[in-house]
């Protein structure tokens, strides 16, 4: 592709905090870019980004939405990703296969720790991004401080971003309104109009002052990355302004520094100046292909899925970079004839019939292809593997089942789409408790995929808590005798056996051996008395999965014609249940290892919250790769950690995170068993948090 085309075209991903107003700000750029040509609200549930019922019912964005619009000749693809943190994953995917990201956040200084995670991802992989401080409005100013307030959220800011941040505008408040901005770049100030364009008037003599020390502060900050730009300013030279604005593209470019804007997206302030400096200083597509180590100029085909959806109309759609070559319809990738191709504007579908490196555009019916899959008209040894965002950890869970029984058969194939929908989602079938289990991120995560089990496959849920896995096991030795006799005509059935039973260290599972001399148990029946004793360790005398135990058959005898193996496997559960209930049992909880992260600050209330659910503090430290946060290290009790998500969000500005695996089993103390065994019957085989 040639370097015209490449310029022709700017993706980019609309990213912050919940209620930051992306889906607002996404709906004002399709409008003054001609895209559409009325606004839809968020309240209303009519905007193009909210399209999935999901998020109109809820009022936020769930999965990430595509727009595609024109302006000056560029075609611009903007993505809107959700804001929640149980939606990262969508966000994170997005964000590989844009060139640029605008960070959308309120002009509010007890929120910016919120943004950490995000800014964290964005400088970690190198993804230029800039900031569109909105609602700027809601600021409480009086005349004259409007600078002040806007400086004291820029040094917040700056806060949880490793790249300096340069605002490239300055307010300008009349009173408590806000009635327009100065671009630091030319210097010349404008004012709003609802709908319409900001009008140019000229710079107020009352703000020269700051906006000069502004202005002053902007170009040292880019002077940093240009030497030349330094020796101007030395020599008190005024650079131009095609300098400058190569500058401030070629370093946010870089990901080198990060632009800062205003404006309120809900009345078009500022947008249209973000689209031109998006059009003049977002990097081209062959900057990023460049970055990510594909050659935008080959013309075998890489491309990336960056988003899977599952539409009612549609069937299957996979929104897909394009980083080298050309997609066509019916291109065969990976293997998998491409059924469509189709620029997307929210639910809305244009046929296209090829689309060139750089653009962002929906492939139809790739069956068995991911999210995060590199696609590829090579499929030899080298093709190349781009890289993909991590998935997160689950954190949260419920155990669901159908509402009709019959439905079951067709549950999996459902949950499958849901996973390649969504790959922060999975979905287990527990083997101790046997229930179908659903991992995610979150309370509302696992709400919105239950609803579209519901209203895309038909499948109604009920849904509990996991029941824990508890298990018991024994704390001293014993022995036993089992016999079983049955005489019901014919042959009977015999088996006779001795059995001594033993505790084994923690861990250390399960163990038969059989010291038999002289035949007294031959040796054919020796296979059911194992099968006898593992049966009944499978629902021990507290009515959970036995470990840790090992059985040795001493003694036995038999009769040489009623005797078989199943009587034996049924004298060895005889003799497991005589002796069991004195081996006095005991009950055992799975432990789990997690490591939560969170800023210093909050680190204090972890190790509060960690104590208060029985966890046992193992250490805590900084963490090497993010400045200001710490990590602590603990085993917590599985019965703990169902909401542990939940109040660990609460208590950090909804940041704090964590990553676990199971690690032991541990007693249950007294109070807690006896608790436990009340709650559960003494019997079931499950158990729920005693919480």
């Amino acid at each position: 592709m040639n370097q015209k085309a490449f310029e022709a075209t700017r993706n980019v991903a609309i990213v912050g905090p919940y209620l930051s107003g992306k889906t607002t700000l996404l709906e004002s750029l399709l409008f003054v870019t001609g895209a559409i040509s009325r606004k839809g609200t968020v309240k209303d549930g009519n905007t193009v980004g909210d399209g999935a019922p999901e998020a109109r019912e809820r009022h936020m964005t769930v999965e990430v939405a595509a727009g595609s619009t024109e302006y000056q000749g560029i075609r611009f693809n903007f993505l809107d990703c959700p804001g929640s943190i149980e939606f990262s994953q969508e966000t994170y995917n997005a964000l590989m296969g844009v060139d640029a990201a605008v960070v959308v956040c309120e002009p509010t200084t007890d929120r910016v720790l919120t943004l950490a995670p995000l800014f964290k991802f964005l400088d970690d992989w190198e993804i230029p991004h800039l900031v569109f401080l909105n609602k700027v409005d809601r600021l409480t100013c009086n005349d004259g401080a409007w600078g002040q307030r806007y400086r004291e959220i820029l040094d917040t800011l700056k806060v949880v971003s490793t790249r300096p941040l340069i605002p490239h505008q300055y307010p300008i408040g009349q009173g408590e309104q806000l009635i327009g901005f100065i671009d630091l770049v030319s210097e010349q100030a404008y004012h709003y109009h609802s709908g319409a364009p900001a009008d140019p008037v000229p710079l107020p003599e009352s703000l020269k002052e700051q906006e000069h020390t502004a202005r002053a502060e902007m170009l040292e900050a880019l002077a940093d990355f240009d030497d030349h730009l330094l020796e101007e300013l030395l020599e008190e030279i005024e650079p131009p302004q095609e300098e400058i604005i190569k500058d401030l593209k070629m370093e946010l470019g870089a990901d080198l520094i990060v632009p800062v804007f205003i404006g309120v997206a809900e009345q078009d302030y500022g947008v249209r100046h973000l689209v031109d400096a998006l059009l003049r200083e977002a990097p081209t597509p062959d900057t990023t292909a460049e970055r990510r180590g594909v050659s935008g100029t080959a013309t075998t085909t890489v491309a990336q899925v960056l988003k899977t959806y599952y539409t009612p109309q549609g069937g299957k759609l996979s929104l897909t970079r394009v980083w080298q070559g050309q997609l066509t319809d019916g291109m065969v990738l990976n293997g998998v004839r491409a059924g469509g191709l189709y620029r997307l504007l929210g639910q809305q579908q244009q046929s296209i019939s090829s689309a060139s490196a750089g653009e962002i555009v929906a492939l139809g019916r790739l069956e068995g292809i991911v999210t995060g899959e590199t696609l590829t008209t090579d499929m030899g040894q080298s093709a190349l593997k781009l890289p993909k965002a991590d998935t997160p950890a689950p954190v949260y869970a419920l155990a669901i089942a159908p509402e009709n029984r019959k439905d079951e058969v067709k549950l999996s194939s459902a949950l499958a789409k849901l996973m390649e929908e969504d790959p922060s989602l999975a979905w287990e079938q527990h083997g101790d408790t046997h229930e179908i289990i659903l991992w995610g991120q979150g309370d509302i995560h696992l709400q919105i995929a239950l609803d579209r089990l519901r209203r895309k496959y038909n499948l109604p849920m009920t849904t509990h808590l996991p029941r824990v896995p508890y298990k018991e096991t024994i704390r001293k030795a014993a022995s036993s005798h089992g016999r079983y006799k049955h005489q019901s005509g014919g042959h009977g059935q015999f088996g006779d056996v001795y059995l001594d039973i033993k505790p084994l260290g923690r861990g250390e599972g399960f163990n038969f051996s059989e010291t038999i001399v002289g035949g007294v148990v031959p040796k054919q029946y020796i296979p059911g008395v194992e099968i006898g004793v593992r049966e009944y360790l499978s629902h021990g005398p507290l009515g959970f999965p036995v470990v840790d135990v090992a059985v040795t058959l001493t003694n036995g005898s038999y009769h040489s014609v009623d005797s078989s193996e199943q009587a034996f496997k049924q004298a060895a559960r005889l003799a497991m249940t005589e002796g069991m209930p004195k081996c006095e049992p005991m009950l055992l909880e799975p432990i789990m290892s997690i490591q939560v992260s969170a800023p210093t600050e909050f680190t204090s209330k972890v190790l509060q919250l960690i104590s208060g659910r029985r966890g046992q503090i193992l250490n805590y430290e900084a963490r090497s790769d993010w400045k200001g946060w710490d990590c602590v290290s603990s085993y917590l009790p599985q019965a703990e950690m169902h909401d542990f998500i939940v109040e660990l969000r609460s208590l950090t500005f909804g940041i704090g995170f964590f990553n676990w695996h199971y690690d032991h089993l541990q007693e249950v103390p007294g109070k807690l068993a006896e608790n436990v065994l009340a709650t559960n019957g003494n019997g079931n085989g499950n158990g729920n948090s005693s919480r």
